[in-house]
């Protein structure tokens, strides 16, 4: 009686919708429901888990009557009984759910639910998607407990800081510690998939075995697939760095995987170029003050609106600080004039590529090569 009591005053009634695009988090949440919901003891007689990825719309259609079965159902040896209709693919707005034979299967579902459950039985539904237009949805809206997950929108201002505090968050059940570029680098690897997220921390974690809890950058380059944006960043972190071999090595492979040259020069070396012009910039305007990546958004913040409007904004208002602190210490490896000519030689690059028919991994291995050596040649000067 305990059990059914604590399963009433859990929520807002029988019925749980856990839902969203995070589907590694959906299917977190939802497990955690269950296992919190369940009787204890008998589990294989109790409950029933229902795999909601239909195939097509027959087998949409076949899997509401299997779940309205297990409904109406007593549990086996009495007591509470858990329904978990697992990742149903077809309550969305997809070719399946869209399709008639999918939508008389949810219909016949809701039939069901809106005669009732008994309170002996609990139904947990997980979903990627689902159709919130539809009577499905309104009815669970009014009388179930509702759970939304979604990935962050990486369209977004300040999505990276947020990624970062889950992937630390997550990073500490393992015992594991990021250095400062490798977590940059998994970031944008990883991206906002808390399902990839959580297997490439297991990997990491298996990978470093019990004597290493620190993640460094190699590591992530290892064991985790470089995305385009991984390449993307990546290119642009070697040029910051000054290291051409890398930065031309990672150009190649995204020009010899048919990537575009005007395309790799646009998402990867002009905004570079741009990040480290603007923090050399700033840190002239600050002279002899020792402005760090972690900083920066504090002295930024100290300026008038009226002399940061030729930085990168916020779609909300303010400065755009995540690309320019990146950029903040290794602009200082760089004269003000080399990096005035990288603008210029951006946009001579630009034009070549769009115009001529010159050829365009020379084009983007030239302006490589000049940045790098305005870098190199002032090291040997100093």
């Amino acid at each position: 009686m305990a059990l059914i009591f604590r399963a009433k005053t859990m929520a807002k009634s029988n019925i749980h919708l856990v839902y969203g695009t995070d589907d590694g988090s959906v299917t977190e949440s939802a497990l955690k429901l269950f296992n919190q919901l369940k009787p204890e003891g008998g589990e294989d007689f109790s409950n029933d888990i229902i795999d909601g990825n239909a195939d097509n719309a027959e087998n949409a259609h076949e899997i509401a009557s299997e779940t309205i079965q297990a409904l109406l159902t007593l549990p086996f040896f009495g007591g509470n009984k858990v329904v978990w209709l697992k990742r149903a693919n077809f309550l969305g707005t997809d070719r399946t759910g869209e399709s008639a034979r999918a939508k008389e299967g949810v219909e016949n579902l809701l039939e069901t639910l809106e005669k009732g459950l008994g309170d002996d039985i609990i139904f947990i539904i997980s979903a990627p998607a689902i159709h919130k237009s539809r009577r499905f949805f309104k009815f669970l809206k009014a009388n179930a407990s509702l759970t939304e997950k979604n990935k962050l929108d990486t369209s977004k201002d300040g999505w990276e800081e947020a990624v970062i505090q889950m992937i630390e968050k997550r990073a500490t059940k393992h015992s594991l510690e990021f250095e400062q570029e490798a977590m940059d680098l998994f970031v944008n690897l990883a991206g906002e998939d808390t399902r990839q997220v959580v297997n490439e921390l297991e990997k990491l974690d298996l990978y470093l075995g019990t004597e290493r809890r620190t993640v460094v950058l190699d590591d992530v380059r290892k064991l985790v697939p470089l995305s385009r944006a991984g390449v993307i960043f990546e290119i642009g972190s070697a040029v910051q760095k000054g290291d051409g071999s890398r930065a031309l090595e990672l150009i190649d492979q995204q020009l010899d995987r048919g990537e575009s040259a005007i395309a790799v020069l646009r998402a990867a070396l002009i905004p570079t170029i741009r990040n480290l012009f603007m923090a050399k910039s700033i840190t002239e305007m600050f002279p002899g003050q020792q402005i760090t990546r972690f900083s920066l958004g504090k002295v930024i913040d100290r300026l008038p609106s009226s002399d940061t409007q030729w930085l990168p904004q916020k779609k909300a208002g303010g400065v755009n600080t995540w690309g320019l602190s990146f950029a903040i210490d290794p602009c200082k490896a760089y004269p003000m004039h080399a990096l005035k000519r990288a603008m210029s030689a951006m946009l001579e690059a630009d034009l070549a590529l769009v115009t001529s028919s010159l050829d365009h991994r020379m084009v983007l291995h030239r302006l490589v090569v000049e940045l790098i050596s305005s870098k190199i040649s002032r090291r040997r000067a100093s």
